[in-house]
């Protein structure tokens, strides 16, 4: 189990719960929708993700199935052959439980805050590429642990809502720093100097509903503030409070 260590007091410009004037009930429900529509936005490269081992695991059978057939595979080769095919599995399986964790957190859904900040740019980066837009990253050193699912979905949502507001192409800058007790990642949009504009390509999905996005900030006790092409999120650190259940061997 998780829990959060010094709840973050709201600031100005904040979410808290109240500002979105809903029950619990409703704000679960907001919260649900946009994690639903965050996860249809990131399908495609979670899918590569996933695709992206398996077409190397399969490739590489194939090569060796053929080489079987002509008889030219020697001992040698064939044990060197069926090692990387091992290795290429266990990446695949590795790839795969990672991949499935955004629908199912892990039970130790914690991360340091660099990595998963990392996680979410490296899925989003090719994607908004092809639309006109360059995601860079700005990180401090620190170790500060965060829970998953909350730097996954918000961070994902703060990038892809300032790309689909964004008049036209440019940079899209990812800040992070850390306390001991919390890390804020700054998201901000800069458009391209003048003269080097080129046509925003659509992204052919529907935007991200923002209220939705709030709630979730909410349920996952983030502080979320969008001022103009800016977006901050301010994460609390997040512990394991109780012993994790042993999966029997």
């Amino acid at each position: 189990m998780l829990a959060i260590e010094d709840p973050v007091t709201p600031s100005p410009g904040a979410t808290p719960a109240a500002a979105l004037d809903a029950s619990p009930q409703r704000l679960r429900s907001l919260a649900r929708a946009a994690q639903h529509d965050i996860l249809r936005r990131l399908a495609p490269p979670l899918r590569h993700d996933m695709v992206v081992h398996l077409q190397s695991l399969g490739m590489m059978a194939e090569a060796l199935s053929a080489r079987m057939d002509r008889g030219t595979v020697s001992h040698e080769d064939l044990q060197s052959s069926v090692s990387k095919l091992n290795r290429l599995s266990r990446q695949a399986v590795a790839r795969c439980l990672e991949v499935s964790s955004w629908l199912e957190p892990a039970e130790d859904d914690t991360i340091a805050l660099h990595e998963g900040v990392s996680e979410v740019v490296r899925l989003l980066a090719t994607g908004l590429n092809f639309r006109g837009f360059e995601l860079r990253t700005e990180m401090a050193d620190g170790s500060l642990a965060v829970t998953r699912s909350a730097v996954r979905f918000l961070l994902a949502a703060a990038i892809l809502s300032l790309a689909d507001a964004a008049p036209g192409p440019g940079e899209i800058a990812v800040r992070a720093e850390t306390s001991s007790s919390h890390g804020v990642v700054a998201v901000e949009y800069q458009p391209q100097p003048e003269g080097s504009f080129t046509q925003l390509h659509e992204p052919g999905d529907a935007p991200l509903a923002w209220p939705e996005v709030q709630a979730l900030a909410v349920q996952h006790s983030v502080e979320l503030l969008r001022k103009g092409q800016a977006v901050i999120l301010r994460l609390p650190r997040a512990v394991v409070t109780t012993p994790l259940k042993m999966v029997p061997v």
